[in-house]
């Protein structure tokens, strides 16, 4: 079941999700609106090869904006310090940014229950679109869980900013 604006609210100030620096106006019906952090990654090869830790470089998002060029893949990360220990996050594009032809996670929306981060966002847009630092890009739902939570301890955790891809770590 997912949990009402309201029940999101609650919950933050019961500590049983954290969402730090917290804005309640950006809490939707069941919904609460995410950020866009500062910077972007790029990938700097153009064939990435899954079996080699990827190389990339960092790209400050300018005041004025950062045009995002399609057939590429941006690592962006949520501003936000988000995550619980008992409910289960679903990251999802917002309408608007969906309307602007922009994927803010190209595939890998479930969010692990325990994974408490600044959240990667693997951004890809179908025409050139300019973003924004701060810019609201996203909302994440809370799920309730059903039988023995086991809290996430993976590659990721902790991270505080976008994460390459670590797949080729599955390969060593």
């Amino acid at each position: 079941m997912i949990l009402t604006g309201d029940e999101i609210k609650k919950r933050v100030e019961k500590g049983e999700i954290v969402i730090s620096p917290f804005d309640e106006s950006a809490l939707n019906p069941n919904s609460y609106n995410f950020r866009l952090g500062d910077y972007v990654y790029i990938y700097k090869n153009e064939i990435i090869d899954s079996k080699i830790k990827p190389e990339v470089e960092k790209i400050p998002i300018p005041d004025t904006g950062l045009i995002l060029e399609p057939n590429k893949v941006y690592l962006g990360y949520i501003k936000e310090k988000m995550g619980s220990n008992y409910f289960v996050p679903i990251l999802n594009g917002r309408s608007s940014t969906g309307r602007i032809g922009l994927f803010v996670h190209i595939t890998a929306n479930l969010i692990d229950i325990g994974s408490i981060n600044n959240w990667t966002l693997q951004m890809h847009a179908v025409q050139a679109v300019k973003i924004y630092k701060n810019m609201l890009i996203g909302q994440v739902t809370f799920w309730h869980t059903y039988g023995d939570i086991k809290l996430y301890n993976g590659k990721y955790k902790g991270s505080t900013g976008p994460e390459p891809s670590q797949i080729w770590r599955d390969f060593t």
